[in-house]
């Protein structure tokens, strides 16, 4: 069992009402990396300057990620992002970007990566997303994530890369987006005619996310939290057990879909608890399953046919 991802490996720097760092641990591939190497075994390729320091590698090692195929440019700046939340954590403030080596990140895939079983293509330029998938000719399952500004700058090329993948994970905003339709049943319709697609999930936030494929459709909520301090990453936390789930399953079928749901779902509540990759990186097997227990009792109901008494 293999998942492979291609994403940004990055710094961020955050202010939250609860809080402030002034250098993290960031970036899509780096959230997701994490997320999944709790369930499988994951490479991840992307690219990083010579800022990037032993500590940083270190969080990568705990987790037996693999990072052959990470790119270090030497002299170089890795990605960094700077960013604002009010008390409205659902609207990231975006304070400052420096792509510096991610600007001309062409990824690097080898033969190991290239015949991963799973593959997730995290939020970069679309064409380089097709261009990796590509490379993948024999892989098994493939998602992928985007982002507004692709959708809004770039749609074809979006919508080129969806035909040619089995699974797209993005959030609600974004799905009305893509398919230029505010009602999001209609809009997970449009999308799924795209292509092939064996998948949809639509993530909601705090409202949870959504299953569609091509008979049912599946939604749950998120994980009650009393605290949440910062909502960075957490999306690619929730593809990250999405996708760790599905790698660690024999056969992805409509069960192994609807688990990895709540897995994902999981993941993404202990992202939430502490700032960048802190709460994850501490994170134990033992937690996981007695939250995904937790998670169960919550939405589980009996069913019992209600029958309106009559009047004697």
């Amino acid at each position: 069992m293999s998942l492979t991802v291609v994403g940004s490996v990055a710094f961020d720097a955050l202010e939250t009402p609860f809080g402030k760092r002034d250098k993290l641990l960031g970036g899509a591939g780096t959230h997701f990396a994490l997320s999944s190497s709790f369930f499988t075994d994951v490479r991840v390729i992307g690219v990083v300057g010579s800022d990037f320091t032993d500590e940083e590698w270190a969080v990568f090692k705990r987790h037996k990620i693999n990072t052959d195929d990470v790119e270090v440019v030497k002299d170089g700046k890795t990605f960094f992002w700077r960013g604002r939340y009010d008390y409205d954590l659902n609207t990231a403030h975006t304070l400052e970007t420096q792509l510096n080596v991610f600007e001309t990140f062409q990824p690097k895939l080898s033969d190991e990566s290239k015949s991963a079983r799973l593959l997730f293509l995290a939020n970069i330029l679309p064409m380089l997303q097709k261009e990796v998938r590509e490379q993948c000719a024999d892989t098994e399952f493939v998602a992928m994530d985007t982002m507004n500004f692709w959708i809004d700058s770039m749609k074809d090329a979006v919508i080129e890369t969806i035909k040619v993948v089995d699974c797209v994970i993005i959030n609600d905003a974004e799905a009305r987006q893509l398919a230029d339709e505010p009602n999001i049943h209609k809009a997970a319709t449009k999308i799924m005619e795209i292509g092939d697609l064996r998948a949809l999930v639509i993530k909601r936030g705090e409202y949870g996310a959504a299953l569609f494929t091509k008979e049912n459709y599946f939604a749950i909520p998120a994980f009650p939290l009393e605290s949440v301090f910062d909502p960075t990453g957490a999306g690619d936390t929730f593809a990250g057990g999405f996708m760790g789930y599905l790698a660690s399953q024999v056969e992805i079928t409509e069960d192994t879909l609807r688990r990895a749901m709540v897995y994902g779902t999981v993941m993404a509540s202990f992202n939430v608890e502490e700032f960048g990759t802190e709460r994850v990186d501490r994170l134990t097997h033992e937690e996981i399953n007695e939250r995904f227990r937790q998670f169960k009792r919550l939405t589980h109901f009996e069913e019992i046919p209600f029958e309106r008494a009559t009047s004697a």
